[in-house]
């Protein structure tokens, strides 16, 4: 029986360890064929940076670690430089946030014994780009998670805007520099439309294209069929209800942190994904506001709401979208013909972590 792939988010390291992986192959595949600017929004915890460091290792051209896999014998798995980027949410004050991205590049240009000046970060990064295409003369691919992490934590801030400006600088180089590029692809929580990416028109949003909607997570299928053995003996009705039920207009999902650590801790049910990381900034809004458990059932958005990022004006509903807390339950029409979606908690998980908060 396979090992249970715990915090680990190297696509190498699972394979080559004998971790569990669920496939995601086909989805890549289909990626690569069919545009080059992607930009993909999920709650923390989904396997983003996974399914990025899947694509850095086809853009390596790694096609051995793919033997069994769906992309193995479709791809020609030809190499191209990389740049590959993690953002952080442990800088706040901009020159540091700076000083961590400049060393990243250095780190990248390093690789491919390409020499730096040391400026500002999208002088560097611009230069990297045309370099690397240059020197190869293969496009880069380009990879940045985590792309809107520096400010998470810091909406009500006086260094928002500071880092939200700068980051606006940094990333449309990807647009400035499109000659160069093969490929890139930004994930993050937060939406493009009217966030840090505003003005990224080459950038396809997929957050939801029904097609791409098991990207991350696992599908119904995924837990009957790879998970098997694992689950062997477990009431399957029972743990879709705890942790299954996310859904981007596609087929629903579960959290992979929700059902690997159910089945390291026994078969447990807890509430694994929300006690790990949730916003103090939302629970803020939440206790501030008065909210009881009620209010997040039954919800009725519209594209613009859903895709809002006005930091002063923001509703709480939105957030509790954007975060995962609330799910997509269907999308319709309404009598002026424009798109609105149903809104609900996902599961029983969030649904009793929220009421355990609300009531303190």
């Amino acid at each position: 029986m396979k090992k249970l792939p715990i915090g680990i988010s190297t696509f190498k390291k699972i394979i080559d360890g004998n971790y569990l992986y669920v496939d995601k192959t086909q989805i890549a595949f289909e990626l690569i064929n069919s545009g080059q600017y992607y930009f993909l929004s999920r709650p923390r915890r989904f396997g983003k940076s996974l399914f990025l460091d899947t694509l850095k290792s086809i853009f390596q051209g790694n096609k051995e670690l793919f033997k069994g896999l769906y992309i193995y014998d479709k791809y020609d798995f030809k190499p191209h430089p990389i740049v590959t980027l993690v953002m952080s949410d442990e800088f706040l004050i901009l020159d540091d946030l700076k000083k961590d991205i400049k060393n990243q590049l250095l780190e990248n240009s390093k690789k491919y014994d390409i020499s730096l000046k040391d400026n500002e970060p999208h002088f560097m990064f611009s230069q990297l780009l045309r370099e690397l295409h240059q020197k190869y003369s293969k496009k880069v691919v380009v990879l940045i998670d985590d792309a809107d992490k520096p400010f998470r934590e810091i909406f009500f801030d006086d260094s928002f805007k500071a880092i939200h400006n700068f980051l606006l600088g940094f990333y449309i180089v990807t647009k400035s520099s499109d000659e160069h590029i093969k490929f890139a692809m930004m994930t993050g929580i937060y939406p493009i439309k009217g966030s840090m990416l505003f003005g990224f028109n080459n950038l396809n949003d997929i957050t939801l294209t029904p097609k791409y909607s098991n990207i991350c997570g696992y599908t119904q299928n995924d837990i009957e069929t790879t998970f098997k053995e694992h689950l062997k003996g477990q009431d399957f009705d029972k743990i879709k209800l705890w942790y299954n039920g996310y859904k981007w207009l596609g087929e629903g999902v579960y959290n992979p942190f929700d059902i690997l650590l159910f089945i390291d801790k026994d078969f447990t049910y807890k509430n694994y994904w929300f006690n790990t990381g949730t916003p103090t900034f939302l629970l803020k809004l939440i206790e501030k506001n008065n909210y009881f458990l009620p209010n997040f059932e039954n919800i009725v958005q519209d594209e613009m709401i859903l895709d809002s990022f006005d930091v002063d004006n923001i509703e709480l509903e939105t957030l509790m979208w954007q975060n995962g807390y609330l799910t997509i339950d269907k999308m319709r029409y309404n009598r002026r013909g424009t798109i609105e979606y149903l809104l609900k908690i996902p599961n029983f998980e969030v649904k009793t972590s929220l009421s355990d908060f609300i009531k303190r």
